[in-house]
């Protein structure tokens, strides 16, 4: 029996959980499965699913985004349960002014984390702190737009999305009254229905109760393999 564990753990040494250079310790898949026998509301839910009339554009499964290369090998999007419940209320407001929801990206593995992070050389103004993880690698955190439902174009905002400008954060005082506009809408559609959006992207969006969800590190092909 010894020597059966022995050769398990040189096998599979990072099983239940492996502790990263920047000291944390996100869940794997086999923690996470854990978790939603005790806490059905950590499910990470395949958003194009649950919410099927949402666009996606999930820029890291292409090379256009900040990186210049291809981060995720799947273009889908998740969120825990809540999140996904609170975004589909919110796709109802937006329907109803005309408009509809397409998103960048939504729950994010930890590893990708850490590529931002050393690729901005530790500058984490626009990208998250591994030592603390981000919002993303907890599936609570979502970027996105706005469409306009008839045209299905973008509607237009200050800034391109992962934009590292000054225009981009929520704050910047926008001249153009249509811009001005479509920032205000989506911001206050989403911080109505329990997010909060983040201080130099208007475009990300945290989830309010972030803080009960478990940094994780999960690619999206396990998630897909163990539906």
């Amino acid at each position: 029996m010894r020597t059966t564990i022995l050769l398990f753990i040189i096998l599979f040494p990072c099983y239940g959980e492996c502790q990263t250079k920047y000291g944390l310790t996100p869940s794997t898949w086999v923690q996470y499965h854990a978790s939603l026998k005790t806490n059905p509301e950590k499910e990470l839910v395949d958003l194009k699913k649950f919410i099927p009339d949402i666009i996606l554009d999930i820029r890291y499964a292409t090379k256009n985004n900040f990186t210049g290369e291809k981060v995720y090998n799947l273009a889908k999007a998740y969120a825990r349960k809540p999140v996904a419940e609170a975004l589909k209320k919110a796709q109802a407001d937006f329907n109803q002014l005309g408009y509809g929801i397409k998103i960048f990206d939504g729950y994010r593995p930890y590893s990708a984390t850490v590529k931002f992070y050393e690729i901005m050389k530790g500058d984490t103004t626009y990208v998250a702190n591994p030592y603390k993880g981000s919002r993303h690698n907890r599936g609570c955190a979502l970027d996105m737009t706005l469409i306009d439902l008839k045209t299905k174009q973008e509607l237009k905002m200050p800034s391109g999305y992962d934009a590292p400008i000054k225009e981009s954060w929520p704050s910047t005082p926008v001249a153009d009254p249509v811009v001005r506009k479509n920032r205000d809408t989506l911001i206050s559609v989403m911080e109505k229905n329990g997010f909060k959006v983040y201080v130099t992207e208007w475009w990300h969006f945290d989830f309010v109760g972030w803080e009960k969800f478990e940094v994780m590190n999960i690619d999206f092909e396990e998630l897909e393999k163990n539906k």
